[in-house]
This record gives structure tokens, C-alpha cells and sequence, in this order.
């Protein structure tokens, strides 16, 4: 099967990271596939090495200066359509609003449902619901959402997770306990929540650091981004902000942390959450019901940020043996071969169904 996964970007984000992953657990069940992707600021591959047996195709995008998000995303979309052959393909399957508003005709994986003001993102993102003609949805929790907005349903079809590489990590050596958070500093990221529960924590334990890695985006948040800072200065507490991390640092980042936090007010599924458990670390999440549905009793839970720093305390001062067990079990069963495979399945039926 000729099959193209559709992204917007070579940098480490989710959705970046699943197509990748699934590109390669593809080839690996035989299949002929192609990455497509916009290089932003002249990139010219992606964040990691990808396995010789997909194909990438990277679209020039360069940097305009000054440039407002809606313009930028009408000119990714522009610039991907205009690349894009779509004629050499069976299956062509987009990962985002931006490569999906970029073809014809595909399937498309919705990771989780936003919402925007800027216009050109609201009709970016409706019409990347809409115009597929079929969906897959990483948690059931998001197919609901689907469901029930705008009456589709999807097939549900959960991440893989790359556990041995995080099973195998080396702790990082950072001295002192840290907390760390993937993702950036970004309002769906629960970054100021996240801030406010710290602070609570550490008036306790004075030697625990924040450490906050990622953040690649494509989105302003600098506004965001300054009420955090400040946000932070009003706490009396100095985060380590790293950025994007390199990929091969990255898992022993997560084996070291004390704690893993994961806040956020809106997700599909939390990949980097999940990684965590297979690196044995103890995880927090915030209450939200795809949390419980992916990771059960294997994480703590909080609602708001009493209840964040509430379970924060207990990873810290009551890790559970038996939890962290059975994270790395749950992790263990996430494979990409397997989501490869229910992919396949999933493509073959559409096919069958347009024929």
C-alpha cells in the first residue's frame, strides 16, 4: 500500500513524534510510505534520524519576519497543497489542520479538538473536521467530543510509545530533585496552574527545581509566556526553562525527575506522560476524563491547583512501588507495531468502502 502521512513540521511536538513513529512501525509491516512536511526556518530534516525505509519530502518554508499567525497558517497550507502530489498515493492521511486543509481528499487523526479565535484557525480547524472522509481519534474520550460536535465517528486508535528506549534511559545527573514538565509554557499546557502548585510544594521542600523542556510551536504565546514570568516572579520561584531538548537527552531527562507533571487542561491522549511511566517515573496528571481512560490507576491525579499540589506531595513523598509497575506495564502494551496494525486494518476498510 502507497500511503503519505501529512505533517506541519520537523520539530518535536506530539503530533510530529506520531507520525514519525507510525511511519516507521508502517514500513516495518511492509508498506510503502512517505512523510510530508513543511521545513519552517529552513529545516532540511526532522528532529531525529528517520528509518531509511520511509521516504520524507520536506517542503521549504522560510521564516518571514513580523509574519501574525493567521497568514502563516494560510501560507503553510498554500505552500503544502501546491508541493503535494497526491495522485501517488492510496491512502493520504494528515495529522493536523494544516496538512489537511492542504489536500483534496484524506483521512485524518484528530489528536484533540482546540478552540481559536484567530479566524484563520477557527476555519482551518473546522474544516479539517469536516472535509475527510474518515477519522481516527487516539482516545475514545476525543471520538465523544467528535461525536458529539459535529455527529462523525471515528475509529479509536491509541498512541504508541517508544517504552524501551525510556525503560532504558540513564537518570539524568542534574544535582537535586526536580519536577519536570514536557511541552513548553502554553495555556492548553496548564503551565501557570502548574507554576502555582509548584510554589505551594516547594515553601515544603526549598530544594526541588521546576524544570520545563519542549516548546516548539507554532503558536504566539509570547503574552502567555510574560504572565508566567511573572507570574513567577510574584511566587519568589526561578524555573529551569531548557526548550526544546535534544532527542537523544530526552529520556534520561524523564528518568531523573522526581516527579513528572502533566496539567494540561485539553489533550488526546499524553504521549509524554505515558513516556514517563515506561522511564519508572512517578507521574501526575491533571483530572481530566481521556486521563483516566489512558492511564487508570497508574498515575495521581489533580484538580486545580490545590489538588495539583496535593498529588505532587504524595509522588514525592509516598512514590508507590506497585504503581510504578504497573505504569511501565501499560506503557509496555502501547507499541507502534500494534498501532500500525490497527492502522493498516483501519486503511483497508476505507478502501473497500470507496471502492
Amino acid at each position: 500500500m502507497r500511503i503519505a502521512l501529512l505533517s506541519y513540521s520537523t520539530r518535536p511536538r506530539g503530533g510530529v513524534v506520531h507520525t514519525l513513529a507510525l511511519a516507521e512501525a508502517l514500513a516495518a509491516h511492509g508498506q510503502d510510505v512517505t512523510v510530508w512536511t513543511l521545513g519552517r526556518g529552513g529545516d532540511e530534516g526532522f528532529f531525529r534520524p528517520v528509518d531509511p525505509a520511509v521516504k520524507v519530502r520536506i517542503v521549504p518554508f522560510p521564516d518571514v519576519p513580523g509574519e501574525d499567525v493567521g497568514p502563516r497558517i494560510l501560507r503553510s497550507i498554500a505552500l503544502l497543497r501546491r508541493a503535494f502530489t497526491p495522485g501517488d498515493y492510496d491512502i493520504v492521511h494528515a495529522q493536523d489542520c494544516i496538512s489537511a486543509n492542504a489536500v483534496d481528499r484524506c483521512l485524518r487523526t484528530i489528536h484533540h479538538l482546540d478552540r481559536f479565535t484567530t479566524p484563520e484557525l477557527a476555519a482551518c480547524h473546522e474544516k479539517a473536521i469536516v472535509r475527510p472522509y474518515a477519522h481516527i481519534c487516539v482516545s475514545a474520550a476525543v471520538a465523544a467530543e467528535v461525536r458529539a460536535g459535529w455527529g462523525l465517528t471515528p475509529a479509536v486508535i491509541p498512541n504508541g510509545v517508544e517504552a524501551a528506549r525510556f525503560a532504558a534511559a540513564v537518570p539524568d545527573s542534574r544535582p537535586g530533585p526536580y519536577l519536570l514538565a514536557v511541552g513548553g509554557i502554553e495555556p492548553r499546557k496548564g503551565s501557570v496552574e502548574l507554576l502555582d502548585a509548584y510554589a505551594k510544594v516547594r515553601a515544603e521542600i526549598p530544594h526541588l527545581d521546576l524544570v520545563i523542556a519542549g516548546g516548539e510551536t507554532l503558536f504566539d504565546y509570547r503574552s502567555y509566556r510574560a504572565s508566567w514570568e511573572a507570574r513567577a516572579r510574584e511566587l519568589g520561584v526561578t524555573p529551569h526553562v531548557l526548550g526544546p531538548v535534544p532527542h537523544d537527552e530526552l529520556p534520561g531527562l524523564v528518568a531523573g525527575a522526581a516527579v513528572f507533571a502533566f496539567p494540561s487542561v485539553k489533550e488526546g491522549f499524553g504521549m509524554a506522560a505515558m513516556e514517563a511511566l515506561a522511564a519508572g517515573t512517578p507521574v501526575v496528571v491533571s483530572d481530566l476524563p481521556v486521563f483516566r481512560e489512558v492511564f487508570g490507576d497508574t498515575v495521581l491525579y489533580g484538580r486545580g491547583v490545590d489538588g495539583l499540589a496535593a498529588a505532587l506531595r504524595e509522588a514525592l513523598h509516598r512514590p508507590s512501588a506497585d504503581r510504578t509497575a504497573r505504569g511501565r506495564e501499560r506503557a509496555a502494551a502501547h507499541t507502534w507495531s500494534a498501532a500500525a496494525g490497527r492502522h493498516l486494518e483501519f486503511y483497508r476498510s476505507v478502501l473497500t468502502r470507496v471502492e
